[in-house]
């Protein structure tokens, strides 16, 4: 059988004709669902572990780790979506526009990924490792420009915690799953890794 050829089809071109920022949107609407989820079940586990009740922190946390895998796993898919259009080529972008239909609410919160250079950035300027709190400080005042009403809100799921803190806390959480800082800091304490400053030097894998 041969092969298909996607360009000359026209398979590829209705599927580039897709509003790549909408289905991004899309992406980042369920995150942060799955995050509203997760950040419920660590603070669920964190009541039953000081109540005393071991058994369900402990469930609590696993069925919480479960989740922040498989969010793992959605943002490979928003990055193999928006990579699916880095080598489209121009030609095939200006046909099969679709006619405009009604698009997901603005307002979405800043993507996870604007958090990864100001991050590094900060611990690097912070001497490697910092308190979580000097270092989004830091990261707000380089983000300011970039941060909007909906980042600055208070999650639903807690009236305590900033929308854009939440974001770059999972987005520490990515930094250290993917050896760019450290995973056996000390509590409370953010930290770099060799990785994280070549990174830095190297500028593409923060980008």
């Amino acid at each position: 059988m041969a092969a298909v050829d996607f360009w000359s089809s026209g398979i590829y071109s209705k599927v580039s004709a897709v509003d790549k920022n909408e289905v991004n949107e899309a992406f980042e609407i369920l995150l942060e669902e799955i995050e509203a989820v997760a950040n419920a079940l660590n603070e669920e586990g964190a009541q039953a572990f000081r109540a005393g009740d071991y058994s369900k922190a402990k469930s609590a946390i696993e069925e919480a780790t479960r989740l922040a895998e498989f969010r793992e796993k959605v943002k490979g898919l928003q990055k193999e979506w928006v990579g699916l259009f880095a080598s489209e080529p121009r030609a095939r972008k200006e046909k099969g526009r679709r006619r405009s239909r009604a698009r997901l609410p603005r307002g979405l919160r800043t993507p996870e990924d604007a958090f990864r250079r100001p991050i590094v950035e900060t611990l690097v300027e912070l001497g490697g490792s910092a308190p979580i709190g000097e270092v989004l400080n830091r990261v707000e005042q380089k983000m300011k420009g970039f941060l909007n009403e909906y980042d600055r809100e208070p999650l639903p799921s807690d009236p305590r915690a900033v929308r854009w803190r939440n974001t770059a806390q999972w987005c520490r959480n990515t930094l250290v799953r993917e050896g760019l800082m450290k995973s056996d800091s000390p509590h409370g304490i953010w930290e770099i890794s060799d990785s994280g400053r070549r990174a830095l030097r190297n500028e593409n894998p923060l980008a």
